[in-house]
């Protein structure tokens, strides 16, 4: 990590006119009947009142590639659905949106980022690509790493926040363009002491994902972010009440978020933001899958999902019923940074752009 550590934490350089983007995934997706069915309204009051009447809803978001919470991701972030295993310590094959966006416009590596939410996802801020891959890619902040780093190994009174991938733990190398927890601490001008102090007041890992996030929106104001929120994937435990309570926290964050960037002068009236899970979770119904639980049948309500977008020039109070695909977000999200997005399978949205 000698680039980071060789620059001053000043703003990133600014696009011309063109705009910022942040996207928020859910790495452990919800379905609509804990969501925008009628009886799912209940857990997101923010997204439902104060966020859909600002944006562009695409009710209809199908991904066609393997249910895994790390390749589904690798997926959005490349615009083309990988095929590796979801548990095997790989980088995404097709480029990922943030190299496409570097080489194009000579961006430096200070201006895109990744907050990740579990350790399984260290790799991917890069591709493999022999174009596009070494040294192109984002940087890549693991809040459980660097969590357990600080506390050296011994989680006392964290415990609750680093509890990782519900469905199987697997250890992996680590990557070359991780951020380690002296260098974010010298970058957010925050000491490890306060880093501990602040995390002892969060409940869960997403609310340390969304504090760094927005430490980094202040210290560099990145012009490409992008933050998987994972505490949903919590329904893998079986416990109803504790998948909907992280709905509720999700749609809270996603709020604060939105809330921080109107806040913040460098990101205020030129930032998009995209939302959207991954995908869905296995229909109640279905005898091959566990319901919420799960998402392993490949069923409509599996693989079939939501997306939002706001930010200028993005029309208000409108709903896009037609059909999507969840590589679509790669090409949109280049028409936006005016990049080419050249091996990416899907085609930009012209709801949004």
């Amino acid at each position: 990590m000698s680039g980071l550590l060789g620059f001053t934490p000043l703003r990133a350089m600014a696009l011309p006119p063109a705009q910022k983007v942040v996207v928020v995934t859910f790495g452990g997706g919800a379905r609509d009947e804990e969501t925008f069915a009628i009886e799912g309204q209940q857990y997101i009051p923010h997204l439902l009142n104060d966020l859909i009447p600002q944006s562009t809803f695409f009710t209809q978001v199908v991904n066609r590639g393997i249910l895994g919470h790390y390749v589904a991701t690798a997926s959005l972030a490349t615009g083309a659905y990988e095929t590796f295993n979801n548990f095997a310590p790989v980088a995404p094959h097709s480029p990922t949106i943030f190299e496409y966006f570097r080489h194009d416009l000579r961006r430096p590596a200070r201006d895109a980022w990744v907050i990740a939410p579990s350790n399984g996802f260290n790799r991917i801020g890069e591709s493999d690509n022999k174009l596009y891959g070494g040294g192109l890619g984002a940087y890549v902040v693991l809040p459980k790493q660097l969590l357990n780093t600080a506390l050296g190994g011994r989680p006392s009174d964290y415990e609750h926040l680093l509890r990782d991938n519900y469905e199987s733990p697997v250890q992996v190398p680590l990557s070359s363009n991780r951020v380690d927890l002296h260098d974010l601490a010298k970058l957010m001008q925050l000491s490890v002491t306060d880093f501990l102090a602040h995390a002892k007041t969060v409940s869960s890992p997403d609310e340390l994902s969304i504090y760094i996030a927005q430490r980094v929106m202040e210290q560099l104001a990145p012009s490409l972010l992008w933050v998987t929120l994972h505490d949903i994937d919590i329904a893998h435990s079986g416990a109803f009440s504790l998948y909907t309570d992280a709905i509720r926290r999700s749609d809270r964050l996603c709020a604060e978020l939105w809330t921080a960037i109107q806040s913040n002068p460098e990101y205020r009236g030129r930032t998009s933001m995209f939302i959207l899970p991954d995908f869905g979770r296995d229909s109640d119904t279905d005898a091959g899958g566990n319901g919420f639980q799960h998402h392993r049948t490949g069923d409509p309500l599996s693989r079939t999902t939501w997306m939002m977008v706001m930010g200028p020039g993005i029309r208000e109070n409108v709903t896009v019923n037609r059909a999507i695909e969840s590589v679509d977000l790669v090409p949109t999200l280049g028409s936006i940074l005016k990049c080419n997005t050249r091996f990416a399978s899907g085609r930009p949205l012209p709801e949004v752009l």
